[in-house]
């Protein structure tokens, strides 16, 4: 009898379908059947050894939440026998209806030792326990993950005696992940957490990958880049990161009809075996950035989420350096200008997804857009490669450091505020640096008429080194901003086109954000885990006041 290895995952929801996610034990028909007499059934594919499967249910209703249940092969695997959590549901939105955007990033999945977790209660597990204890909890419409859902470079203690029966680890890659089969151990470790299996058993989710889903710094520059190539681990790795990442995380990311015409998606259940025709996507995506995207729109009602790629669309060659390729920097136009600038298709709130914050302090903002200037030549080639050093030492690969694509964007967001019906205001979300705040940004060539914010919200689960916190404080203040004025001079760095503030933070800590949109009107509320492994509100704020 097939058996249920991985999931329920609940992804795309609208008011008439979602999309279902599951990994079994071995072939068959994976069934989901809702309490209402909605349904949907799909046979497994396979990847490497290991069988999926991507139910479409159909036959929802706006404003419902029926529960549902999971079958292989007619027999029932979900809810499990001695589960202790309440039915799972598919919830799709009603007109009108408020949307609440709960997000963050980085989730470090090691399982505690002897109880005791180093780096606090994971705040994924505080929400699952209020959301499955209080039936009257404000649940979130929809959950964004950020980045960094799987660390495939900073594995726990059991992951590495698990590498360890079945490969030398004191060859590289060591106790970091090297393939496929690897990478699924680190899928089963992260979400057969029983708290977080529920949750996204219940809550839509969607996601973005960061660095350490593939390694730490991940693309860094053109010269790390040609380094680890040198490597004869990182072409596996690579390969194996980006495939593990479109079967776990990419597919659900996307609309029914989105997959109807995703050719890959067809070949891949077309074939007794994926595997071929998966790796040849992930060798596209290592050979030519521009031919995969991996960024997604989606609509809740009248909000706006653009999930950008800032890690594997980059062009890295100096002086061409951008955050986006040409192609992916168009479509986010489209998404964000729908009808070429006018009012079809309006939208009241615009969030851009990002998994590395837009706006940072402003001493951090200026040391990477100065080692960018220093890396592409602007004081000689000493200085050149002093720059590439301190870019790889001390990570210097925010939008800061890469100055066209930060004004860019910039330019981008001013012309959604003048285009015909203009959104209500414009969120950046963002993670990455294990800390949480937020920045108002102002723009010299005058008042948008909207607020424009950058919200990041980091970590789920993980810590940040004393001296980095201290850092991220200073970096806001007046003299590290006098500081930062000096090195953009000595790095000829052009004028911003942006100035920006702090309106919040730093926060520190296992973290949640949390946007309510109704209407015209936007609301913020942080949440951390405490000692008793409870979320509490550290800020909440109007963001349309």
């Amino acid at each position: 009898m097939p058996e249920l290895r991985l999931g329920p995952l609940l992804r795309y929801t609208d008011g008439s379908c979602a999309t279902v996610w599951v990994e079994t034990s071995e072939p068959c028909t994976a069934e989901v059947r809702c309490s209402d007499g909605a349904s949907g059934t799909a046979p497994t594919f396979q990847v490497a050894g290991h069988h999926y499967a991507l139910v479409t249910v159909t036959g929802l209703r706006p404003g419902t939440s029926p529960s549902y249940e999971v079958f292989l092969d007619a027999a029932p695997v979900w809810p499990l026998p001695d589960c202790c959590f309440p039915p799972s549901v598919i919830r799709t939105p009603g007109a009108g209806d408020a949307v609440r955007v709960t997000f963050g990033s980085c989730r470090w999945a090691a399982p505690p030792a002897d109880g005791k977790d180093p780096v606090g209660p994971d705040a994924l597990d505080t929400l699952a326990i209020r959301l499955a204890t209080d039936p009257g909890a404000e649940r979130p419409d929809v959950l964004l993950l950020l980045g960094d859902q799987v660390y495939a470079d900073e594995t726990s203690e059991d992951t590495r005696r698990w590498l360890a029966a079945r490969r030398d680890l004191d060859r590289p890659p060591g106790g970091q992940v090297a393939d496929y089969e690897e990478y699924c151990h680190l899928y089963y470790e992260s979400w057969l957490d029983p708290e977080v299996r529920w949750l996204l058993s219940t809550v839509p989710s969607f996601m973005i990958f960061d660095d350490h889903d593939i390694v730490d710094d991940w693309n860094t520059s053109a010269s790390w880049l040609a380094d680890m190539r040198t490597t004869d681990w990182w072409q596996e790795r690579l390969l194996s990161g980006l495939m593990s990442y479109w079967v776990h995380q990419h597919l659900g990311n996307l609309s029914p009809a989105e997959l109807a015409d995703d050719p890959t998606w067809a070949a891949v259940r077309a074939a007794p075996d994926g595997t071929k025709a998966l790796r040849a996507l992930a060798e596209q995506a290592d050979a030519d950035s521009a031919s995969v995207r991996f960024s997604y729109r989606r609509d809740f009602g009248r909000v706006r989420v653009v999930m950008v790629d800032s890690r594997a669309a980059r062009v890295l060659e100096e002086g061409r350096r951008s955050m986006l390729d040409a192609g992916e920097a168009a479509w986010l136009r489209e998404q964000v200008l729908p009808g070429g600038g006018t009012d079809e298709g309006a939208y009241d709130h615009l969030l851009i997804g990002t998994s590395l914050p837009w706006l940072l302090p402003h001493l951090v903002h200026d040391t990477e857009s100065w080692d960018a200037a220093l890396c592409a030549g602007e004081r000689g080639d000493r200085w050149a490669r002093f720059g590439e050093w301190l870019r790889r030492g001390a990570d210097l690969e925010h939008w800061a450091a890469f100055p066209r694509s930060f004004a860019d964007l910039a330019g981008l967001i001013a012309d959604v505020a003048a285009a015909p019906g203009a959104p209500a205001s414009v969120c950046v979300l963002s993670g990455d640096v294990h800390h949480g705040y937020i920045a108002e940004a102002t723009w010299r060539a005058g008042d948008l008429g909207l607020p424009v914010v950058q919200l990041t919200c980091s970590p789920v689960h993980n810590s940040v080194p004393a001296a980095m916190r201290i850092g991220f404080r200073v970096g806001w203040s007046a003299p590290a901003r006098a500081l930062g004025r000096l090195l953009a001079r000595h790095g000829r760095c052009a004028r911003l086109p942006v100035r920006w503030r702090k309106r919040g933070g730093p926060w520190f800590g296992n973290q949640l954000m949390t946007l309510t949109l109704r209407g015209r009107r936007a609301h913020l509320r942080l949440e951390a885990t405490d000692k008793e492994s409870r979320l509490r509100t550290l800020h909440e704020a109007s963001l349309t006041d």
